[in-house]
């Protein structure tokens, strides 16, 4: 609230009525002489004012607080100055509900405990048991309202963070729904693009090859309608060995030679479903952009590499939202991805987690090595790379 409305409810409703102790040092100095008698009556003035006035300055900055608070034992002080059983070890409560008020509990806690102290010693000195009762319930009264406020400040900052969390998930989970609809959707109509243009171009010259592929056609975009459904709801789940199978056939499609393992290792489905989508958006890129002639998928160690020979891809492609989202995908899972890209052709390089180091350069040679060995090979009988059929 305004600090004027704190003034009002806090200072003037619970404060004040609390602040007509001050009168205690007046009364005890009503027998000295008048101007004496005046020093008190004004300190304690100053004291009930600064006591008051502490809710309407809360909203200041710690070194403004300070000064307050600085105030407040300083008046004090001076009432410890003037002659006569004034007693300012009456005004302590005063001193820790200020600290409580005022500063942030780590700080206001160890005013507290001080203050209290210097009271309870003072109450040793003098052997005044009236001073022990003002000591504790100084200390009871300062404790509870520091740790009072200090609970509604971590209430509020629970709240903030249960907040700024939900919000947080609602954009990630965004993310997510976006990317894998970009990875599932660009995929699908991609290969729903290709088998079209085949089925055109089969129409004249072969029906029944051409009825064929608008049959896959039709199955391709039910597929993609059910993988939206399922990723909508999360429960799609994608996996490395169907994503190789799919690229098979859509390479093929694209006229694009597919040299691709014939058997996989066993994987968990974290790896196998994230290296499944590595799989899929770069075969979509391949037949979207490359112009290629062969495109090879190799997995060994933890590490996939999927190579093509096409014209190489290009700043716009590579910082592209495929990519870019299969590179976050990546790297929340504990891994990498690298694109590289050379005179000709591109290979998307994915480490998972567990993989070894290897360097980009001998991973790009080893796949150009398999396309060039099974491009030189297929004018006669195929000679199948190493792991690669």
């Amino acid at each position: 609230m305004p600090w004027y409305r704190r003034m009002v409810m806090q200072g003037g409703l619970y404060i004040a009525p609390g602040a007509a102790f001050v009168v205690i040092p007046i009364v005890f100095a009503s027998g000295a002489p008048l101007h004496i008698w005046l020093f008190v009556v004004a300190t304690s003035l100053l004291l009930a004012f600064l006591v008051v006035g502490s809710t309407a300055i809360a909203h200041w900055n710690a070194r403004g607080r300070w000064l307050w608070m600085a105030a407040v034992l300083g008046t004090v002080g001076l009432m410890a100055l003037s002659p006569g059983e004034t007693m300012p070890i009456y005004q302590v409560p005063y001193i820790t509900t200020t600290a409580a008020v005022l500063l942030p509990f780590r700080h206001s806690r160890v005013v507290i405990l001080v203050t209290t102290a210097v009271a309870i010693l003072t109450a040793l000195v003098e052997r005044n048991l009236q001073i022990v009762v003002m000591g504790a319930l100084a200390l009871a009264m300062g404790l509870v309202i520091a740790l009072a406020l200090e609970t509604s400040r971590t209430r509020d900052r629970l709240r903030l963070s249960e907040q700024r969390t939900a919000v947080l998930a609602v954009a990630a989970e965004r993310e997510r729904i976006g990317r894998d609809l970009h990875d599932i959707l660009g995929h699908s109509l991609t290969a729903v693009a290709v088998k079209a243009d085949l089925a055109e171009r089969l129409i004249d010259r072969d029906a029944t090859a051409a009825r064929a592929e608008v049959a896959e056609l039709a199955q391709i975009a039910r597929q993609a309608l059910s993988d939206v459904r399922a990723t909508a709801s999360g429960m799609r789940k994608v996996r490395l060995a169907s994503e190789i199978a799919s690229a098979r056939s859509v390479l093929t499609a694209a006229g694009i030679e597919a040299v691709i393992p014939t058997a996989l290792p066993a994987l968990d489905d974290r790896t196998s479903e994230l290296l499944g989508y590595v799989v899929r958006e770069s075969v979509t890129n391949v037949v979207r952009h490359a112009s290629a002639s062969t495109c090879t998928i190799c997995y060994s160690d933890g590490v996939l590499t999927v190579s093509d020979d096409g014209r190489g891809i290009g700043d716009r492609e590579r910082n592209g939202t495929g990519l870019s989202g299969l590179r976050a995908r990546v790297a929340e899972s504990g891994g990498q991805l690298e694109v590289v890209a050379g005179g000709v052709g591109t290979t998307v390089v994915a480490f998972t987690g567990a993989s070894p180091i290897v360097t980009d350069v001998s991973l790009r040679a080893s796949c150009l090595s398999k396309i060039e060995s099974y491009s030189q090979s297929r004018s006669g009988t195929p000679a199948v790379p190493e792991g690669a059929a």
